[in-house]
């Protein structure tokens, strides 16, 4: 038939494959590709000589065919219907391109040419889509080893896949395969209605107790135009339940344990889920094993250990399931402790020059060593658990530590502080002391003083006082004063007393005004000059110069046998004085520490028979400015 034929008859359909009497169709060409993409239907091999210009398209669909599109005279024209949008001529009419290839449009195709005489090629369409990344479920009640049956292990899906992918289960990276009564896959896949497959796939298998530590996951294979691929889910464990098999107990923390501790007894077992424990401890006097009250978690907690939880113990399981009872081997656990350090005597005292022994000792299950520490500077004294202390002064009484310490256990180790005191009169921290301050102001003054024994503390003026124990030998008294005028005239006494003598602190206050102005601060008076007479004549003059002499040479000898005797004092205070060159003997002295020295220096003594008796400190001087 002609062209115009052809049109105005319409095209005829081409023979349905398998017609008996007729010859079979060839196998149709192959044409694979991805979903979304662009297919391209060539109509006949790439060497064929025939005329593409007048040419028909058929979709072949459950062996009916469809026209979808014309070639007249090398121009196309798309039939209405679902590819009236994705066809398009390429190649100069002879390849077909469909685009936006959907799982629908996997099907036979098929191109009729007239010319130069009739002719069909057929093309099958294969369309591909790989699955998205498969998700893997695992069991969340967990798996009994009790079980007689294969039992869910895990589900795995893979999403919008074309075909439907192939699915792999791995056990420990070994694939699993059907086994009868110990493993069994089922699967099935659901048409999504893009046309897709989502496939999802249910492990079931009969666990053991090695299984506890297995790895599960899948693997889908697929196949696209560039070949075969694959996608494994993520690894899961699955709960496995498994009676106890051993019971046993641990103790945190491992090593030698002390007193103060944080001790933990926790019992454990090779089943899951665990047993329900009890801990039970050996009474001694019986030699029976007394069950204790753990917490939930099987654990008995020492928050802070003593030597009597020392003993043995012992844990016992129950199987709630199987009503099985396991015990576990007992255990020692000992607490290391250094208790009850003693120092005699308790309260050590001694008269200067005198001598102390002092003994340290404490109870311990372990090898014990000690060391005495001067308390106010943490120097050690002596390595072991005597002290001898000879010679005595006022600066060796306070604080003595005796350390007990356990090599063997770090950090185990306990003190005894004993004060030793030394019998005197009180001694103060600061002979004199001079303030600045303000007129109608409340102020608060100290006094500091220490002796054995302890001293009281009384003020020249009346306020409100309050003391504090610096230690057992000392007290500091504190005095609120309001600040008036005849206070500013006569100052402020602190006098320290006790059985053995008394001493005094001498405050003199100022106002602080006058320290602006420069004025003098002086609360002793100046020495008053006096115009002596005029000699009379040099014989009277040499008379009261060699009388002079002579009362010198008398009074120096009276004085020097008096300090030989010990009779006269020479403080730190008087010899300051004394030795004041004579330009500053009107100067007002601030602040004059005559007491409390460095004890690394001892007591400030003069020569070898200079020496002063325990109670004199030197607050008495002689004043040479009047």
């Amino acid at each position: 038939l002609g062209a115009q034929g052809l049109c105005s008859a319409g095209p005829a359909p081409p023979a349905p494959p398998g017609v008996p009497g007729e010859a079979e169709p060839p196998t149709p060409e192959l044409v694979e590709v991805e979903v979304g993409g662009t297919a391209l239907l060539k109509c006949g091999p790439s060497h064929s000589q025939a005329n593409f210009s007048h040419v028909d398209w058929f979709s072949v669909h459950k062996e009916k065919p469809t026209l979808i599109f014309r070639v007249r005279k090398g121009q196309g024209q798309s039939e209405p219907g679902e590819y009236q949008q994705r066809l398009s001529l390429q190649d100069r009419g002879t390849t077909l391109a469909l685009s936006h290839v959907t799982p629908h449009d996997e099907r036979v195709f098929l191109c009729q040419g007239k010319r130069p005489q009739s002719q069909e090629h057929r093309i099958q369409l294969r369309v591909y889509k790989a699955p998205e990344e498969p998700t893997i479920q695992v069991n969340p009640l967990g798996i009994s080893v009790s079980s007689k049956e294969p039992v869910e292990v895990a589900t795995c899906v893979g999403r919008n896949g074309y075909p439907v992918p192939q699915v792999i289960w791995y056990k420990n990276g070994h694939s699993l395969k059907e086994e009868k009564n110990r493993v069994h896959i089922q699967s099935s896949q659901i048409v999504e209605s893009s046309g897709l497959y989502t496939l999802e796939s249910v492990l079931n298998a009969q666990l053991v107790k090695e299984d506890k530590e297995a790895r599960f996951y899948c693997e889908l294979n697929y196949r696209l135009p560039s070949g075969n691929h694959m996608k494994e889910s993520q690894e899961v464990n699955v709960q496995v339940f498994y009676p106890a098999e051993k019971v046993w107990l641990e103790v945190e923390p491992s090593g030698p344990l002390k007193e103060g501790d944080r001790v933990e007894i926790r019992c454990l077992a090779d089943g899951n889920p665990p047993p329900h424990f009890t801990i039970s401890k050996q009474n001694l006097s019986t030699e029976e094993m007394e069950e204790m009250t753990p917490e939930d978690n099987g654990a008995l907690v020492f928050e802070s250990a003593r030597k009597e939880h020392s003993g043995l113990y012992q844990c016992q399981g129950l199987d709630l399931e199987t009503m099985a009872s396991l015990l576990s081997d007992p255990q020692e656990l000992l607490v290391n402790y250094v208790s009850d350090v003693r120092v005699s005597p308790a309260a050590p005292e001694s008269q200067e020059g005198g001598s102390l022994t002092l003994t340290c000792e404490a109870d311990s299950n372990q090898a014990v060593q000690f060391q005495w520490l001067r308390e106010k500077t943490g120097r050690v004294l002596e390595k072991g658990p005597v002290l001898q202390l000879h010679s005595l002064k006022r600066e060796a009484g306070g604080g003595y530590r005796c350390v007990a310490s356990v090599p063997s256990v770090p950090g185990l180790n306990r003190t005894r502080l004993v004060h030793v005191a030394i019998f005197g009169s009180p001694w103060m921290t600061l002979k004199e002391r001079k303030m600045w301050v303000r007129e109608n102001a409340v102020l608060n003054l100290s006094c500091e003083a220490s002796g054995h024994p302890r001293p009281t503390i009384s003020w020249s003026v009346e306020g409100t006082a309050q003391e504090q124990d610096q230690d057992p030998q000392s007290v500091l008294s504190v005095l609120s004063v309001l600040v008036t005028p005849e206070l500013l005239r006569t100052g402020a006494e602190c006098v320290a007393s006790n059985s053995l003598g008394r001493n005094t602190t001498a405050i003199f206050l100022e106002l602080a005004s006058n320290r602006s102005t420069g004025l003098s601060t002086s609360t002793v008076s100046p020495p008053v000059r006096k115009k002596l007479p005029e000699p009379e004549s040099k014989g009277v003059a040499i008379v009261a110069v060699t009388v002079c002499v002579l009362v010198l040479a008398v009074l120096g000898a009276v004085l020097y046998f008096f300090h030989k005797k010990g009779k006269l004092p020479c403080g730190r205070s008087g010899k300051q004085e004394i030795t004041l060159p004579p330009s500053r003997k009107s100067e007002y002295v601030v602040e004059v520490k005559s007491d409390k020295l460095p004890e690394e220096m001892g007591l400030l003594q003069g020569s070898s028979g200079d020496q002063r008796a325990p109670g004199d400190q030197g607050e008495k001087y002689i004043d040479l400015r009047h």
